[in-house]
This record gives structure tokens, sequence and C-alpha cells, in this order.
């Protein structure tokens, strides 16, 4: 399958939706920045990182190629922020990743 993005996930972020609910994303500092973007445009309520350099796991990698395939990053100009929705496996990888950085 192509890859429609190329972007490697070194940062576990917590994001608030504007109803209040977070959830925490595996990212790298230009996803945070858009994360950033699209809280003073009043998309989300917040984004706080919660841990810098995470190590590049197999689990990692994994949701790593699942995000490149299914998702492009956004051009600065956006005017939604999408929530990147995850399969039942990808959850499962997400919740490797917070467990072996001691997250969670």
């Amino acid at each position: 399958m192509a890859m429609k993005s190329h972007e490697t996930f070194t940062l576990i972020e917590e994001i608030t939706r504007l109803d209040g609910t977070k959830y925490l994303e595996i990212s790298n500092m230009v996803q945070n920045g858009r994360a950033e973007l699209a809280a003073e445009r009043k998309m989300i309520k917040q984004v706080r990182i919660l841990q810098l350099n995470i190590p590049h796991s197999v689990h990692v990698i994994n949701y790593e190629n699942y995000i490149n395939q299914n998702y492009e990053m956004p051009a600065e100009n956006f005017d939604h922020f999408e929530e990147w929705k995850r399969t039942p496996e990808m959850d499962q990888e997400v919740q490797m990743i917070l467990k072996e950085n001691h997250i969670g």
C-alpha cells in the first residue's frame, strides 16, 4: 500500500476535544505544532506533550505505518482538526506504546 505521509513518531501527547474529553496520541513535533494551531483556531481545546523522545519500538513502527498509510500531514492552512481513527489492532498498539512508556 502506498504511503500518504512519511512521519516518524517521537512523542506522546494528550488532546482535549471541544467537549472536554481527552485522548492520548502518538505523534511528532510537526503534528504537535498542527494540534497547537488547531487549539489556537478553537478546533480543539488544548494539546500538551506528555513524553518526548519515546523509543522507536516495534509498536511505534506499526502505528506509524498505519497512520502514514491512512492519513496525510495537514498543511498549515487546514480548516478542521482530523482525529486519527484507529482499528482495534491499532488501539492495542497504542496501549502497548503507553505501557512501555509508563503512561496510562
